[in-house]
């Protein structure tokens, strides 16, 4: 069996195909040869042995007539499916991929020393205390850069940034309200003297029936995240900064990009999550937000406070914990033992269930992700986003629609990797993220990472990106993904995918 790829110099609509048979569209019929033709519609193959299952030796050739092979558009090689290689080692790398040699993670036994951490809090509001982390604060002429953790972690989670990029950087790290190590100190809605008599000293937070002052108005929402990083930025950093998000970090990070431009010299997205929350904005739509009777404020509803307590049993469950560990790293290989035990001490505070209530039951931001980047690409504020390809939850796909929507945005994939591309090879996000600063500081003089200093940033480009850790030479696939990316990528990664399962089918 043969699996052919194509692309085409310009989109076109799928009218569907059966058995990899004939692909319609509105500019040309193009037919994917199966089994042995040679040459078929346009496409140029060498027949292969079933048996053979290694790279097609031949290339397709797209043209926009079919009838005229003098109007070649395009040569790209591919890989096959049979023999050896299953259909879950399809790849679409290219043959010449050149390697690269980067830095590991700073090595003490190596006389590379690593930049201290400070852990810090930071009181935003009465009883609003915020918690961070922070590093290469004396490096005071160089560019700050903030980090924003994703759902259920916290500033920890970034600490192999900070002790690497904190030899160069200004770098922080910060919780969100309601996450980390900036839940309350103090109960939002405590239970009466009687319950607390039946309850014990352990009883969990935020389940009494009155809220307290401070926290009258207290939702653990996206727009209160935002405005949280806003007067981070301009009470304790003082400057615009370079701000990195992964998951729900990343959503967050675009959407105060887009709401405060004057703050924000860059914005790199780690597997961002392009939606979050539920319920309808009651600024944005005020109507609507009025028939929904609780939107994640305290004190919480009887019924809500039943369903958090099982809910939060299930979920705050080691194995649970573990469980998700597994899904979201790519390498199991990586040792997450510390990312587990923070998680778990976070649950276990008496406040975690109630907090995550409201995050549950918030209101969705002023913004789209979409409507957030449409105004960071009106603001001219550079965009990088670095994806793991093998991420089940954010799936490339994401970052390749926002590529698609704003062209002149830096894209990486990077594979093996999955949703926390940052804690799961951070001698390649750290390469790529110092390199991407350095370009914009620089003007531009110097080249971005992967690219060299005489090549444009239109065209995609593959590299193996080669470090030591422990003591052991690692590898990864970085692909760039160029300017010209949305005219024709999409195409030949559908069709790819859509062979792959057929061919598994009838293999």
């Amino acid at each position: 069996m043969e699996l052919l790829s194509i692309c085409c110099s310009k989109p076109w609509p799928f009218a569907g195909y059966l058995n990899w048979k004939v692909v319609n569209s509105n500019r040309t019929d193009i037919v994917l040869a199966r089994k042995s033709q040679s040459l078929y519609a346009g496409f140029k193959v060498r027949t292969l042995n079933k048996g053979e299952g290694s790279r097609l030796a031949g290339s397709f050739r797209c043209f926009h007539d079919v009838s005229n092979t003098s109007a070649m558009r395009e040569i790209h090689s591919s890989y096959v499916v049979g023999g050896k290689d299953d259909v879950g080692n399809v790849s679409e790398r290219e043959e010449s991929t050149s390697k690269v040699l980067i830095p590991g993670l700073p090595d003490e036994s190596n006389g590379d020393y690593d930049s201290p951490i400070s852990s810090c809090y930071w009181e935003w509001k009465p009883k609003y205390t915020v918690h961070y982390e922070k590093a290469g604060t004396e490096n005071v002429n160089s560019p700050p850069v903030l980090f924003l953790p994703g759902f259920g972690v916290g500033s920890f989670h970034y600490e192999k940034q900070l002790k690497d990029l904190g030899r160069e950087f200004r770098v922080w790290a910060l919780d969100f309200l309601g996450q980390g190590m900036s839940l309350p100190s103090e109960d939002p809605a405590p239970f009466g003297n009687e319950k607390k008599a039946l309850e014990g000293e352990n009883s969990l937070w935020g389940f009494g029936k009155k809220s307290e002052p401070w926290a009258a108005e207290l939702v653990y929402s996206i727009d209160l995240w935002r405005e949280q990083v806003r007067y981070f930025v301009e009470e304790v950093i003082g400057e615009p900064v370079y701000i990195v998000g992964n998951s729900l970090g990343g959503f967050v990070a675009l959407y105060f990009a887009a709401c405060n431009p004057q703050l924000v010299k860059g914005v790199t997205l780690l597997n961002a999550t392009p939606f979050w929350g539920f319920l309808p904005n009651p600024i944005r739509s005020p109507r609507l937000a009025k028939i929904f009777p609780w939107a994640g404020t305290f004190p919480m509803p009887d019924g809500v406070r039943k369903l958090t307590e099982f809910v939060w049993q299930k979920i705050s469950d080691p194995r649970s914990i573990g469980e998700v560990l597994k899904q979201v790293y790519a390498d199991h290989s990586i040792k997450v033992d510390k990312v587990f035990s923070r998680i778990l001490e976070v649950t276990e505070h008496p406040a975690a269930a109630a907090s995550f209530a409201s995050i549950m039951f918030a209101p969705k931001g002023e913004l789209s992700f979409q409507e957030a980047l449409l105004r960071c690409q009106m603001s001219n504020i550079p965009i990088c986003l670095m994806y793991g390809k093998e991420d089940p939850w954010v799936r490339p796909v994401w970052g390749r629609m926002v590529k698609k929507q704003v062209p002149e945005t830096l894209y990486y994939e990077i594979s093996p990797a999955g949703h926390c591309p940052h804690d799961e090879v951070p001698e390649v996000v750290n390469y790529l993220l110092r390199g991407w600063i350095k370009n914009l500081e620089s003007q531009g003089s110097e080249a971005l990472p992967l690219l060299d200093a005489d090549k444009s940033d239109q065209h995609d480009v593959s590299k193996d990106l080669e470090f030591l850790r422990e003591g052991s030479k690692k590898s990864v696939r970085v692909h760039f993904f160029g300017s010209e990316f949305s005219v024709w990528r999409q195409i030949g990664s559908y069709i790819r995918s859509r062979l792959t399962n057929s061919g598994a089918k009838s293999l």
